[in-house]
């Protein structure tokens, strides 16, 4: 089969491009932009793409146009246009997945709005490790694999399950096509603004996922989301496994201990121990959920623990881009520079959180960050952006593209919060204030104009 891919650099579609390749289906595409790193991942495929969506596309006559969701009607997308006055065959990426790659397989779906990744990742390195070979979709690359989607040869997959919608002429969550054996419901907050107007449409979505998980299957749901106990409750036929308890309760995973080096309980029994490199409660709790997503699969807890011991984080969470020693009248020091793709007020809290319980409390943060998703730009949570930063030392915000005043939003901090209109103002600003032993956390979900690298070439100018 051909297919052709509209918005194939996604992340979700530049996996699906790998998988239907390593199937063996001939793939093109096309994207707006196209640029590395997709890029480069997917011509060393052998995938050809093209920039932009025009018409004249039509002539490479696949079998099947499969449509990413940021494709939308109108004078933008000529070749959607065409493609429907032609009446060409196409269908949505989710769709396709489903029907030629997760057929037949048990699929172990990981929804939520935060962690879905990094659990997703974990997960799939769990049951690698164990050797049931997993196939995967990760909406990023996890580093024990160094790629973002592979078919795999055992009975488990694992993907991402994200709640965006599915295609312009499909609005449902993409996760309600995956049809899991195993569902995975980390937690759930309030996003995406622009397609969702509040959290009770979010968990709508959430249990119309619920629905397609068969009586023999499992639910593994956060025991400190009030949100998913609202949505078991509006009706779940699966058998459900809650984790991150608070207090010793019958059957409900939780942790004791210290975030790198914990205890894991099922009620008051230990059943396993991890010690690994990862930091924050955060993490510890996406651990949990890929814990007992694995027992689902007859992956012991102990099994599950040993193989966390040699997780290695997905790129871009809490990513060590470089150091640079820096020498003041007062001293000198290693100023480290970390990119983090946290960028729901939520996240951004976490990450602070789990930086600071890992240095010394007497170490800087110099929390940089930019509201780049579609919900920050919107304004929708700039509300809560002083209660996310406030373990930070200082916060420093990127002001362009935003159609709200970051400068008003960050008043609630006073002099420990700086905006500026672009990244290049920011980096300057940063440098008037970074000490030896900072450390910078740049937090973004794009590229954040290089500002990793800018920062690091200012600091070894000092």
């Amino acid at each position: 089969m051909h297919i052709h891919i509209l918005g194939i650099c996604g992340t979700f579609m530049g996996g699906l491009a790998a998988l239907a390749r390593e199937a063996g289906h001939r793939v093109t595409g096309c994207d707006a932009n196209v640029y590395p790193p997709m890029s480069t991942q997917l011509e060393a495929l052998g995938i050809d793409l093209v920039t932009g969506f025009g018409a004249e596309q039509l002539a490479l006559k696949p079998d099947m146009f499969v449509i990413g969701n940021v494709v939308t009607r109108g004078e933008k997308f000529p070749l959607m246009e065409a493609i429907l006055d032609a009446g060409l065959p196409y269908t949505s990426g989710p769709q396709w997945l489903a029907e030629q790659v997760l057929q037949g397989r048990h699929v172990m779906a990981v929804a939520g709005t935060h962690g879905k990744t990094t659990t997703t990742s974990m997960l799939a390195w769990i049951l690698e490790h164990a050797g049931l070979q997993p196939g995967f979709l990760v909406g990023g690359v996890p580093q024990n694999f160094g790629v973002s989607a592979k078919l795999g040869t055992g009975q488990p997959f694992v993907i991402e399950a994200d709640e965006y919608d599915t295609a312009f002429f499909d609005k449902r969550s993409k996760f309600v096509h995956y049809r899991p054996r195993t569902a995975v419901l980390n937690n759930l907050e309030f996003d995406h603004a622009d397609i969702f107007p509040d959290l009770t449409a979010i968990e709508t979505q959430f249990h119309h996922l619920l629905r397609t998980v068969p009586g023999t299957g499992r639910i593994v749901a956060n025991a400190r989301e009030d949100a998913l106990q609202r949505v078991l409750s509006r009706g779940c036929w699966s058998e459900v496994i809650r984790f991150g308890g608070r207090k010793e309760e019958p059957g409900v995973l939780r942790a004791r201990g210290e975030p790198q080096s914990f205890d894991v309980l099922r009620g008051s029994l230990k059943v396993a121990r991890v010690e690994w490199a990862l930091m924050g409660e955060h993490n510890q709790l996406n651990a949990l959920a890929a814990i007992a997503a694995a027992e689902h699969v007859g992956v012991t807890p102990e099994q599950s623990a040993a193989a966390l011991a040699t997780f290695e984080n997905v790129r871009r969470r809490m990513e060590l881009r470089g150091e640079v020693v820096l020498t003041t009248p007062q001293g000198a020091g290693s100023v480290k520079v970390y990119d983090d793709f946290a960028h729901h007020p939520t996240a951004i809290r976490t990450t602070i959180n789990g930086l600071r319980r890992r240095i010394a409390p007497k170490e800087r943060i110099l929390a940089i960050f930019e509201p780049r998703s579609n919900t920050m730009k919107l304004g929708t949570m700039k509300a809560q952006l002083p209660w996310a930063l406030e373990e930070a030392d200082l916060s420093f915000c990127n002001q362009d593209n935003l159609g709200w005043d970051a400068k008003e939003a960050l008043a609630p901090l006073g002099t420990l919060a700086f905006v500026e209109a672009n990244v290049d103002a920011l980096v300057d600003k940063i440098m008037r204030h970074a000490q030896p032993g900072d450390h910078l956390l740049c937090m973004s979900n794009g590229g954040f104009g290089g500002i990793h690298d800018k920062l690091l070439a200012a600091l070894a100018k000092r």
